[in-house]
């Protein structure tokens, strides 16, 4: 099966160049962010709590994130950007030169992983907007990514819905569902996406 072509992704976080205050300001909203999320929790962060914590009025805070999912969505950027790299163009399976089926097997364990790791965050972010997520550019990347894929394995599919459908068992939600009201494991949660793989017939 020949290689699909090469993409332009949207990024992580795709935004103008900022004036050097601007910048400033956004980097000291972030680092306050991020740090009330280290010492207490992501449920801790509000737009308030880091307007205090920077002395920067709370109507700019506003100004530049929007809301509370926004700003968690901005601290998840630079770990998204590397997922994307890695998938994008990093070693087989997960990036460019194995088999449409096992890179797709491999990008969702990773993107699992990755879910697994900042759930906290994730989650948080999805309560606070629960449409955020799928509106974003690092979801739009997944969806492309994952729909760049299955059109290689089923080109009779409608490759962008069958992506969402794919990817919607890694919304940090579900995810929260099946560790913590099912009780499953990882590898178990992994075992039922091969299922769901042969299923759709993206195996």
């Amino acid at each position: 099966m020949s290689p699909a072509p090469r993409i332009d992704l949207p990024m992580a976080e795709d935004r103008p160049p900022e004036r050097a205050d601007a910048a400033r300001n956004r980097r000291r909203i972030l680092d306050a962010a991020g740090r009330i999320v280290a010492e207490q929790s992501p449920e801790a962060l509000t737009m308030n709590a880091v307007a205090h914590a920077t002395g920067i009025g709370v109507g700019t805070v506003y100004r530049r994130f929007g809301d509370v999912a926004s700003l968690l969505f901005a601290l998840l950027d630079e770990r998204e950007q590397a997922f994307q790299a890695a998938f994008l163009a990093g070693p087989p399976p997960l990036g460019p030169g194995a088999p449409a089926a096992d890179r797709l097997r491999a990008f969702l364990y990773a993107l699992l992983d990755r879910v697994a790791e900042q759930h906290a965050m994730l989650l948080a972010a999805e309560v606070a907007d629960p449409c955020a997520r799928y509106v974003s550019p690092p979801y739009r990347a997944l969806r492309i990514h994952t729909a760049t894929l299955i059109a290689q394995l089923r080109p009779d599919a409608d490759a962008a819905t069958v992506a969402d459908f794919v990817l919607s068992p890694l919304a940090p939600s579900m995810l929260h569902h099946l560790r913590t009201d099912r009780g499953l494991t990882i590898p178990e949660i992994k075992s039922a996406l091969d299922q769901t793989l042969e299923l759709y017939g993206l195996h």
